[in-house]
């Protein structure tokens, strides 16, 4: 219970270094995810560049079709890598956020 000034003042303090912490680790997980997604993009990009250069200068039908196929397959195992690393990405987000509020109503139950 919350007796004095000093305590009110107290705990004021206590949630704005714990709001300050949680949004700390906000901006770098989102920046991290961010430069994860730039990364990706950029060499999706490249990517499919390289596929449509392959397919100009494929001669018949058959070596079209070959390009096409091994430009789809990496493009699906590269998707689902980057959206299993994201998700990770995410999840850790979550973890950082929510870690400072954690150990503050750890310590309020206690008390």
């Amino acid at each position: 219970m919350i007796n004095t000034f000093d305590d009110v003042q107290k705990l004021s303090k206590e949630n704005l270094d714990v709001a300050l912490k949680s949004l700390g680790a906000v901006s770098t997980k989102m920046q991290a995810i961010a430069v994860e997604v730039a990364d990706y993009s950029r060499k999706s990009f490249e990517d499919s560049s390289a596929a449509v250069e392959k397919l100009l200068g494929a001669r018949d039908v058959e070596t079209a079709l070959q390009v096409q196929t091994e430009y789809a397959k990496s493009a699906y195992e590269g998707f689902v890598s980057q959206a299993t690393k994201l998700g990770d990405l995410y999840s850790e987000l979550a973890r950082e956020t929510y870690k400072p509020f954690e150990s503050a109503l750890s310590r309020r139950t206690a008390a």
